[in-house]
């Protein structure tokens, strides 16, 4: 069984059960560039207008080479755009965002429609154009080169709210889609549109699955009520998802969402996800029983392995058992990819990198 089988296997759209639950991790660039250079394998980087989702679409050579089922791909930034740095550091993404980088990630410190009140205002801004010279060249490469063996992931991360309050700030839209103020929902509306281009040109070229990528939770509950979310959002993910399936109707939706967010899995179920990523660990309402228990029966579950301590500082054993756990519970009779819950940062040690895949390998299949 190849990897392509095994997660098609994993995600119920071939019948029967896979072999092993299937692996996925993303790698920070501290880490694949150790492992590049220990395996004398060339890392590939596709830098996304967004520059944190970079890390889920590059170095997928290097990272099937370690033991991932997956391959990752999503839009480069342009052939066009170049980083000009100004005297503090910071720069301009193709977004206009003003970037700078923090101690792990990236951060907005000047939001392009910071001021932004009416829909005239969002009319004015002007997305980065999805057609832009070398905007889906390495998407087509990787499609081409892993098509027979992977299932290969479109990522459009950073998706409707997360791509709003970025444009805006997030204590701004909080209170302005609080108070329903006039651009909210067009802005939603536009976002969405932006990233349905980004998501129709990934079909176009060959992808099986779109990732989408929005937070609607923090460590103990959800950022939004789940009525606004049903008011503002919920419609424009639907509508996203109708138009993907129209032109690749056995596509795969997929949404990353972090935090304590199981009070909207119905709601993201009835819009049309059919996979559940990050199934983030150590939140209220996140317990593998009661994951499966209660939406075994709706989505594929990607993730659930923590990343903010356990891999970092968790003993052996502890590593062991709980991916033992989560193998058992959520991959019973299959629907489950097993993969830290974000992007391992170079607090994780190369050593223990290979422990959790093998670790993996080692017990795929319990209770299959």
């Amino acid at each position: 069984m190849n990897s392509r089988e095994r997660v098609l296997k994993a995600f119920k759209r071939l019948p029967g059960l896979p072999d092993r639950v299937p692996i996925q991790f993303d790698l920070c660039r501290q880490l694949s560039d150790h492992f590049g250079k220990q395996l004398g394998i060339p890392v590939n980087y596709t830098e996304n207008p967004y520059e944190d989702v970079t890390y889920r679409i590059s170095a997928n050579e290097l990272r099937v080479a370690l033991g991932s089922d997956v391959v990752i791909t999503g839009a480069s930034v342009s052939d066009d755009y170049q980083i000009v740095k100004a005297a503090d550091g910071t720069w301009l993404n193709e977004y206009q965002m003003r970037m700078r980088q923090g101690d792990i990630y990236v951060e907005v410190v000047d939001y392009p429609l910071a001021h932004a009140e009416t829909k005239a205002d969002v009319d004015a801004y002007q997305f980065p154009d999805p057609n832009a010279p070398g905007r889906f060249r390495d998407a087509e490469a990787l499609v081409k080169r892993y098509k027979n063996d992977y299932l290969i992931f479109g990522d459009i991360e950073v998706t409707v709210f997360s791509l709003a309050h970025q444009l805006v700030g997030m204590e701004k839209l909080l209170i302005d889609m609080m108070m329903e103020t006039e651009y909210v929902v067009p802005l939603f509306e536009a976002c969405a549109e932006y990233q349905t281009q980004i998501g129709l040109h990934l079909i176009e070229k060959g992808v099986d699955a779109i990732w989408f990528g929005d937070d609607f939770g923090t460590q103990v509950s959800l950022i939004i009520p789940p009525e606004t979310f049903r008011d503002q959002l919920k419609p424009i993910y639907k509508k996203m998802i109708d138009r993907f399936k129209l032109a690749k109707p056995d596509i795969i939706p997929i949404l990353h969402c972090d935090g304590a967010v199981a009070d909207l899995l119905d709601d993201i179920r009835e819009i049309g996800f059919e996979v559940f990523n990050p199934v983030q660990p150590g939140v209220p309402g996140h317990l593998p029983h009661d994951m499966k228990s209660r939406f075994g029966d709706k989505f594929s579950f990607w993730g659930a392995i923590d990343q903010q301590d356990l891999l970092p500082n968790g003993t052996d054993e502890e590593l062991e058992r709980d991916i033992i756990e989560k193998i058992s519970i959520l991959g019973k009779d299959g629907g489950y990819m097993i993969a830290p819950a974000h992007i391992l940062q170079n607090d994780v040690s190369p050593e223990r990198v290979l422990q959790f895949i093998e670790l993996c390998k080692k017990h795929g299949n319990l209770n299959l």
